[in-house]
């Protein structure tokens, strides 16, 4: 066994085309993301990933919905969206494949 921190891993993904990874894939990228009330990221989309946002906890708004705990979004390709963190949040994002690059700002 081996022991890793999610502090040491990049914007806290720890599979996918990063580095550090834990595991250095192009097929799946797998993060937990925390953000502070009121952090944005502005409208964006993938061309090829379909992304798969669970919220662990907070609430979020994202195209001017609202989701809370134990809520999961799931985001097709070329469905732009946004996001806001309306309280703290901790999220579980994948996206599958990987595509590195596949971020396009609206």
């Amino acid at each position: 066994m081996e022991k890793f921190n999610l502090d040491d891993m990049f914007k806290g993904w720890f599979i996918g085309n990063f580095e550090p990874s834990l595991l250095k894939t192009n097929d799946v990228e797998v993060g937990i993301k925390k953000y502070i009330a009121g952090d944005e990221e502005g409208y964006h989309h993938h061309k090829i990933a379909t992304e798969f946002t669970v919220i662990l906890d907070g609430t979020v708004e994202m195209s001017g919905v609202t989701y809370t705990n134990g809520d999961i979004v799931k985001i097709e390709p070329g469905t732009s969206t946004n996001f806001k963190a309306l309280t703290d949040v901790t999220t579980v994002v994948v996206k599958v494949p990987g595509a590195s690059n596949d971020k396009y700002i609206d």
